[in-house]
């Protein structure tokens, strides 16, 4: 069982929505759509769901093509990260809802609806009304009544947006048992890299419109194709400094150089952009290969364990994510500390020049 996508695209009063995708989800796999908000996710899901229709291309399922069947005609189920349940019927009958409309038996709706509730951790919940609910527990009733109906296809657009920190990680840590149970092509759609890493399988970063690259997600993050996929695919987002290879040494934005070493040796000499994460900066030496920029605090952020710094290099502006509480005065001078093993080159077309290795 797999769902592919042929050269889809979609267009909307004259512009360009989504560019000419190609992509196959194969059966029992978790596929994260990682973008900003209006990269395309949302768009991708519905042409998948046969919400709408793309203006080019078509979609198979299972080798049939289904790109002009009604959405009601397949065995799709979307979840939103609002809470869409029935607010007069309890648990249990917004779970049994999609089973009656499809003409299920009594004793198949009782039995479904309770096993789908005991994977979802509903059992207890099911003579409750949604409104009785907290926030994890309605949207995992949305949830039951998507998987109830024993979808091949379950899309998930960014369905734990609207809950706070707690039950976010609490589901987070969920979905990949509950994926895992049901067997279905599951499709996340988040503006969140950590969702993206917490949830692995298989990952599609997207940018206006386009997919610039899709494949398992450590591989995604460790090697993005391009600058435009480090940024999607950082967050904070990566930053860049100007940097020239010259012969054995490379020069990294003011007055910093190193040498031209392992999987820099090989590339030609010219000027390339250095990206690196925010969480690869420190206060202090922290590898004998390290090397160290002037930069200016511009403001500090104090998550608690850790301190995002903001600085200025140059024209460049960076973020730092360090370890600790620390007390710096805006405006003063930092030295930070960098490992050249952590820097990706692209070149001038934004082209990775220079994968990393696995340990990325």
């Amino acid at each position: 069982m797999a769902l592919e996508l042929q050269t889809v695209s979609r267009m909307e009063k004259g512009q360009v929505i989504l560019h000419s995708t190609s992509l196959t989800l194969e059966k029992g796999t978790m596929n994260v759509l990682l973008g900003p908000t209006l990269s395309g996710k949302t768009s991708l899901m519905r042409l998948m769901a046969g919400l709408d229709a793309p203006t080019t291309g078509k979609l198979i399922w299972n080798g049939q093509d289904v790109t002009g069947m009604r959405v009601q005609d397949r065995k799709v189920a979307m979840v939103y990260q609002q809470f869409i349940n029935y607010p007069g019927m309890s648990v249990y009958d917004n779970i049994a809802s999609p089973l009656r409309l499809m003409g299920k038996s009594a004793a198949e709706i009782d039995r479904a609806v309770r096993a789908t509730a005991d994977m979802l951790k509903l059992t207890p919940m099911l003579t409750r009304k949604p409104l009785e609910l907290s926030g994890g527990q309605q949207q995992r009733c949305a949830l039951a009544r998507a998987l109830v109906k024993e979808a091949g296809l379950v899309l998930l657009d960014e369905p734990l947006a609207n809950l706070d920190y707690k039950l976010r990680e609490e589901l987070r840590a969920e979905i990949p048992r509950i994926f895992a149970q049901s067997g279905a092509i599951f499709v996340y759609a988040t503006t969140e890299p950590e969702e993206a890493l917490l949830l692995g399988g298989r990952t599609a970063t997207l940018w206006e419109g386009r997919v610039t690259q899709f494949g398992a997600t450590p591989d995604v993050y460790r090697n993005p194709v391009d600058a435009v996929t480090a940024r999607v695919f950082s967050d904070p987002p990566m930053n860049f400094v100007d940097c020239t290879k010259q012969g054995d040494r490379m020069s990294l934005g003011l007055g910093v150089t190193v040498p031209a070493r392992g999987r820099f040796a090989r590339l030609q000499d010219g000027r390339y952009q250095a990206g690196f994460r925010a969480n690869h900066l420190h206060l202090h030496q922290n590898s004998g290969d390290s090397v160290q920029f002037a930069c200016t605090l511009g403001a500090s952020e104090i998550t608690g364990s850790e301190t995002y710094l903001h600085l200025d290099h140059g024209p460049d502006r960076w973020v730092g994510l360090v370890h600790g509480v620390q007390d710096l005065s805006i405006g003063s001078e930092v030295g930070i500390w960098l490992d050249p093993e952590h820097v990706y080159l692209f070149d001038p077309a934004g082209k990775l020049a220079a994968p990393r290795g696995a340990g990325a």
